[in-house]
């Protein structure tokens, strides 16, 4: 099934092709509050068709009470226009959280008529939690060093103790050995895996082909973790390669599927993992120490409808030690964050009940001529279109 914002639709005007290529969505309202006119943007923020928006006033679309209604009516009393920031236009329909600014203005042409322009604080809000996730992951890194040295060592020494302890002791006690042998070995594993984030060694970048490592990871998983998860794909065969570390890009994409294919677990045949691929120009971020921002127009999804992540842990999903899982360690999504920085990308989630999507956004290889992956679509299994289908 295509999406509303894929559809092609003709413009009548050279003005409504300029509207449509807008990235942020606009309406235009009547007097009556009805919407008169949308363009494609505003078709895919409240995922409706432009036809159905016509059909119902503005106050159906929004949450009750949104001040929204209020800046329109200050509009047309003063005849100026009027902005208002951190707003939450969510809805069951289009999601619970979504902050926006709101520009309102008049339209001098039509009498009464107010155009609102909405744009979107999600994208800005989550690059600076990303700064924040980076952050927490520098102090891990610190952690890892300091347990690698002070810990790993002594623990040795503990271990060693309880093996020679073991030789003379009873039955009873030698069940002491064991239990404390095992607690160090169970000590060292974790801080073994947390002397991953320690790893500052810069990655080795070439151009990686991201639906073959996709394919690769849906592979890994139907044949271990996620044997009874139906997956469906939704690829753009013409993406660019990513500029990457390929194992590290799989390790990614790993966690994120084990994540959702335990989210997904109680539903039986009902849960379903969905891979989504798509070119999204215009994102450009600055970072630190760089002159130029770096365009990240590369859109990778995991996505499932699962029961959807506690709204409580949503900002702080990718820190260390972060996790509702009995027994997890909560450094997975934390190492997700970590090789995405690495990358010079970045993650975020979106989740609701039955609707729960990571969202991964990476720079492009576009070193020399350009490598469009769908030339190699047949030789990787990738689909050559880009509408919805069962993997």
């Amino acid at each position: 099934m295509t999406s509303i914002a894929q559809r092609p639709r003709v413009a009548s005007s050279d003005g409504e092709a300029i509207l449509n290529a807008l990235p942020n969505p606009v309406l235009l309202v009547a007097p009556d509050g009805r919407i008169v006119d949308a363009n494609m943007a505003a078709e895919s923020f409240f995922e409706m068709s432009k036809q159905f928006l016509q059909r119902e006033p503005l106050k159906q679309l929004i949450p009750f009470g949104s001040p929204l209604l209020a800046l329109i009516d200050q509009v047309r009393d003063s005849g100026a226009p009027v902005n208002e920031f951190r707003v939450d236009l969510g809805t069951p329909r289009i999601g619970r959280d979504r902050q926006v600014d709101l520009h309102v203005a008049p339209l001098t042409e039509r009498p009464a008529h107010v155009v609102v322009m909405i744009q979107e604080r999600t994208i800005a809000d989550k690059m600076d939690r990303q700064l924040t996730h980076r952050s927490a992951a520098r102090s891990v890194i610190a952690l890892a060093a300091m347990l690698a040295h002070e810990i790993k060592n002594p623990l040795s020494g503990i271990r060693g103790a309880a093996q020679l302890l073991e030789q003379g002791a009873t039955p009873d006690d030698r069940m002491l050995t064991r239990l404390i042998c095992d607690e160090a070995d169970r000590i060292v594993t974790l801080v073994d895996r947390m002397e991953v984030f320690g790893d500052e060694r810069p990655i080795r970048r070439e151009p990686v082909n991201i639906h073959a490592v996709l394919d690769h990871v849906k592979r890994l998983a139907q044949s271990g973790f996620a044997r009874n998860v139906r997956f469906t794909v939704d690829y753009d065969p013409s993406l660019p390669p990513v500029l990457g570390d390929r194992d590290q890009l799989v390790q990614i994409f790993l966690n994120l599927v084990k994540n959702a294919a335990e989210a997904v677990s109680d539903l039986g045949e009902e849960g379903e993992i969905q891979f989504t691929t798509a070119f999204r120009p215009g994102l450009r971020l600055s970072l630190p120490g760089k002159k130029t921002r770096v365009s990240l127009p590369l859109e990778f999804c995991v996505k499932d409808n699962g029961p959807g992540v506690a709204e409580d842990l949503l900002p702080n999903l990718f820190d260390p030690f972060v996790t509702t899982k009995q027994t997890g360690s909560g450094l997975g999504l934390a190492l997700v964050a970590k090789i995405v920085g690495d990358h010079g990308g970045i993650v975020e989630c979106e989740s609701q009940p039955r609707k729960t999507n990571f969202r991964i956004l990476l720079p492009m290889f576009d070193s020399g001529p350009v490598h469009r992956q769908g030339d190699d679509a047949a030789a990787s299994g990738i689909p050559p279109r880009t509408a919805r289908h069962p993997a």
